[in-house]
């Protein structure tokens, strides 16, 4: 397994350079100059040349990305235009309430989309299958801001159950991660459904029945357990995903995670932080899909690491 990891992590950094080269290439491919974004408008052209030498935003851009990659070689993510702090420090300020966004909408999602598909399959051409299809295709079709918005209407402003926005408890963290938490749910319905239904037609499953095991034992004992691979697997690209921040549902909610501050970066053209945002969510994604493939085996013992 040490072999195993060594070598998947080996291989993540190639694909981390890869994307830091096709990131920093489309990044200054925007029509925008970042060097006028620091400036203002009324800036001279003396100035804003000094700046841009200042920046190293004067050089090829060949040569801006190789200092870049060596600076990210030394774990220097860079330094930001507008807010002139360390990229890092900025990320690190808000990784906090990413992660408890993260953690909450996991949870929710796999508790609405885990407990539908199952019921759903177990009730297959039923009208109750019916109903959870097409509410699944609903919220996964729903885009993040009605979603959001609509949560945010009803419990926070008509009901006041919730606070309207922000971040400190559990109660700003009920309606963010709800919102991704249905959304993601349509998905992890649609999966676990399909995927206990093809379990639930194999000869193992139809020996359990004639055996005299009962549904609950035959749905949570016997077929759970392999029909979860495919939900693992999507779990670990949840991580990356949520990681790099919910940019949508953190606007709608005010939550100050990671995706807002590259949604900022993004209107401020501001390219280190834009960059080291999208490392961190390669990062993320890497690791995430390493600790399904990680698990998997646990699950299924007939799964082994590929050599």
């Amino acid at each position: 397994m040490i072999g195993y990891i060594a070598r998947r992590l080996g291989q993540a950094v190639f694909i981390l350079i890869g994307i830091t080269l096709v990131t920093y290439v489309l990044v200054y491919l925007i029509p925008a100059d970042p060097v006028r974004q620091i400036a203002g408008r009324s800036a001279t052209p003396e100035t804003v040349e000094n700046i841009r030498r200042q920046l190293g935003l004067d050089l090829p851009l060949w040569r801006q990305y190789l200092r870049y990659l060596g600076n990210l070689l030394q774990g220097d993510l860079g330094r930001s235009y507008i807010q002139k702090t360390e990229v890092t420090t900025l990320i690190l300020s808000r990784l906090p309430a990413t992660l408890l966004l993260m953690v909450g909408a996991i949870l929710l999602e796999l508790l609405i989309g885990l407990s539908a598909g199952i019921y759903a399959a177990s009730r297959r051409g039923r009208p109750a299958d019916r109903a959870i299809m097409v509410a699944s295709f609903a919220a996964v079709s729903a885009p993040q801001f009605v979603i959001g918005i609509l949560l945010l209407y009803v419990f926070a402003v008509q009901l006041g159950w919730f606070p309207i926005g922000g971040y400190g408890t559990l109660r700003h963290l009920v309606l963010p991660a709800l919102t991704l938490g249905l959304l993601g749910g349509g998905w992890y319905a649609r999966m676990m459904r399909s995927a206990m239904i093809d379990v639930l037609r194999q000869d193992y499953i139809v020996t359990a029945r004639a055996k005299g095991a009962g549904n609950f034992r035959i749905l949570f004992v016997h077929a759970l357990r392999n029909a979860a691979l495919p939900v693992v697997a999507m779990v670990g690209l949840d991580i990356g995903i949520f990681m790099s921040g919910a940019v949508v549902v953190e606007s709608v909610y005010g939550w100050p995670g990671i995706g807002q501050l590259a949604w900022q970066a993004i209107q401020r053209v501001d390219i280190p932080i834009i960059v080291g945002v999208t490392i961190v969510a390669a990062v993320a994604i890497v690791l995430g899909n390493l600790l399904a493939d990680l698990v998997a085996p646990f699950i299924d013992p007939r799964i082994k690491l590929r050599r």
